[in-house]
């Protein structure tokens, strides 16, 4: 069961993008009366910058005015996208062996709809990215389409693995807007503007993840207009994987006793609270004493076997505070003491 990080009722959305949906409806010669009422949003909102609506209020405003303008990009594009157009995305995408086959087919499909832009899936060091590549986006439209089309994206991708997916980049090519910091809570990462390319970043490792949704649970999915850009995941299903890879990169850096950075220090790193770290690692089967013991495990016992170091300076640089601890806890993790475990 999916949780939300941040729930519906809070007020988060900036009216700006309120404000986008009421242009759509203006260019098709439309009143959204309707649409407004229908959402519970009040018409003297829009005259407020500072107003924000719910994530609940702004699903369902963009819901109706999908339907009732029949076009799921709400003006962005040169043509419409009818109704169902992200349906039969998802459908082809929800059936790839793994995530990162997955968006390769949600780049194309999306292609396959309008020219207007163009989605790619690279990776690159270890990071994969989906960059959009603009070609003619509407100028008064142009923020809501990036930043909709990319959170589109990332809630389609957590949603298939069903996971929390950390942003390592997160980039716009425009000014930082008036309503730039409620970038924080539409997306699990910082955004950066003037940039190249509207586009965002992650670890790769993500990519080889395979997806837990079926075809009955596409259909259930797709009831809700944009229910995929309004859901955060909690659970990372690599958690364990980033957690020890932050702890043996910080052994292998380390060049002076010091102990491994504790669980404040980690969730700062994750960009998430102690709490709700300690939480998913539990979720996991797995605690953070048991990962950091595994992780030194692992450094010491590759040190005594690649190298001939003395095994008071290995202790040393397995983050322990003397060579008595390290053969303590060596003998817990191995049944022998490190001496007989290097004679072997």
């Amino acid at each position: 069961m999916n949780r939300n990080a941040r729930s519906l009722s809070d007020a988060v959305t900036p009216i700006a993008f309120v404000r986008y949906i009421t242009k759509a409806y203006e260019a098709y010669g439309l009143s959204f009366d309707a649409a407004l009422r229908e959402a519970r949003i009040v018409p003297h909102l829009l005259d407020d910058p500072a107003s924000r609506v719910t994530a609940e209020q702004f699903e369902k405003l963009s819901g109706y005015a999908m339907r009732e303008l029949d076009d799921e990009a709400l003006g962005w594009f040169s043509r419409r996208l009818p109704w169902g157009s992200h349906g039969m995305i998802c459908r082809a995408a929800v059936t790839a062996p793994d995530l990162g086959v997955a968006l390769k087919r949600w780049c194309r499909c999306h292609g396959l709809l309008t020219e207007d832009i163009a989605l790619t899936l690279s990776v690159k060091a270890g990071a994969a990215s989906i960059t959009i590549h603009e070609r003619c986006v509407t100028a008064a439209l142009r923020e809501f389409c990036l930043v909709s089309v990319l959170r589109m994206a990332h809630g389609f991708a957590c949603w298939l693995i069903d996971s929390r997916i950390p942003l390592i980049d997160l980039t716009f090519p425009y000014a930082q807007p008036e309503h730039g910091s409620a970038y924080g809570a539409m997306f699990p990462g910082r955004a950066r503007f003037e940039a190249a390319h509207a586009g965002f970043s992650f670890d790769a490792q993500y990519l080889s993840l395979t997806p837990v949704r079926d075809e009955t649970a596409t259909r259930q999915m797709l009831q809700k207009a944009l229910q995929l850009t309004v859901l955060q995941y909690r659970r990372d299903r690599l958690l364990v994987d980033r957690v020890r890879m932050l702890l043996k990169s910080h052994l292998a850096s380390s060049t002076h006793t010091n102990d491994l950075p504790n669980a404040e220090a980690l969730s700062e790193m994750l960009a998430i609270s102690s709490r709700t770290m300690h939480r998913q690692l539990q979720e996991e089967g797995a605690s953070l004493q048991e990962i950091k013991d595994a992780v030194r495990r692992d450094y010491a016992i590759d040190l005594m076997q690649r190298t001939n170091r003395p095994l008071k300076q290995i202790a040393h640089m397995a983050g322990f505070r003397n060579e008595k601890s390290f053969s303590r806890a060596f003998k817990q993790w191995e049944g022998s003491a490190p001496s007989d475990f290097r004679k072997r």
